[in-house]
């Protein structure tokens, strides 16, 4: 494959930190040159901002174009969503200053479920070292400026891998979750290509988590960072069960807040927009805190 390009000029929305840091995705990593380079499907992109420019290059099944404007979402007006979003309150105006660069990608739908499957009870660091350690083995390999990279495995190989060869990466105990979770992708227990057809959002959370792994925020996020591209949802984790207790509930006790006291409010103030707003106030919370 030739290496490709596409400048966006005068972009809004669009910050590299914001999008790559923001707890979305995990396979992309910071250069020397404060530039992102990731892996997505058979694509290797070096995403970089210039002034008012995103500069992106790399390889790419397709057209660059194409592939850049659906997986970063670019036909989507998040000027106007933040400016809807800023008037619920003083405390959402303020986070989604912070994050004004977050954009949600629209990741592959296989490879999102089982990387938030690794991801329950483990910390970003850990979560792509797995993953990395998984695409090495089980995905195939391109190079790009001298260096090599692999692809997230298809379901068929990474069907190859035993129980003991997922432990082998250090799934630790999500090593017979992916395992199971990769058969019943594999034999269409749960059809992948019929998920994306699932209109109402609670019956296609309750169809994920029949997957084994995937709880409620499991699937929130699937929902949420993959294809899928469910906007209502509202994933609910430590920092964001902290600064909803911080900013609206006030209860001494975080840990006695409830996901549902949560989703309630959240549903309350941020309506069919509540994932968007959900990752302002993630990244505004651990970044500052």
């Amino acid at each position: 494959m030739e290496k490709q390009f596409y400048k966006l000029e005068n972009v809004k929305s669009f910050e590299p930190t914001h999008i790559f840091e923001c707890g979305q995705c995990f396979r992309w990593n910071v250069q020397e040159d404060l530039s992102y380079t990731g892996i997505f499907k058979n694509n290797v992109l070096n995403v970089k901002k210039e002034n008012n420019s995103i500069i992106i290059s790399g390889i790419c099944d397709g057209n660059i174009q194409k592939i850049v404007e659906d997986y970063f979402d670019l036909n989507r007006n998040y000027e106007e969503i933040k400016e809807r979003l800023a008037k619920v309150d003083e405390n959402l105006k303020i986070a989604e200053e912070y994050g004004s660069g977050i954009r949600l990608l629209n990741q592959d739908l296989w490879e999102t479920i089982i990387s938030f499957i690794i991801s329950a009870n483990n910390n970003i660091p850990r979560i792509k070292k797995i993953i990395e350690r998984i695409a090495k083995k089980y995905g195939e390999k391109i190079l790009f400026e001298n260096k090599e990279y692999y692809t997230f495995p298809n379901v068929e190989s990474l069907s190859k891998a035993t129980v003991e060869d997922l432990r082998e990466l250090g799934l630790g105990f999500r090593d017979k979750r992916i395992y199971d979770t990769t058969k019943i992708i594999l034999e269409k227990q749960i059809d992948l290509e019929e998920l994306e057809k699932i209109k109402d959002v609670n019956l296609l959370r309750e169809k994920l988590m029949e997957l084994p792994g995937v709880g409620e925020k499991v699937a929130d996020c699937v929902m949420l960072f993959s294809s899928l591209k469910r906007l209502e949802v509202f994933p609910v984790d430590v920092w964001v069960r902290r600064v909803m207790n911080d900013l609206y509930i006030n209860k001494p006790d975080e840990n006695k807040v409830s996901k549902e006291e949560v989703r309630k409010i959240a549903k309350q103030k941020y309506g069919n927009l509540a994932g968007i707003a959900q990752q302002y106030l993630f990244y505004w919370k651990r970044e500052t805190s």
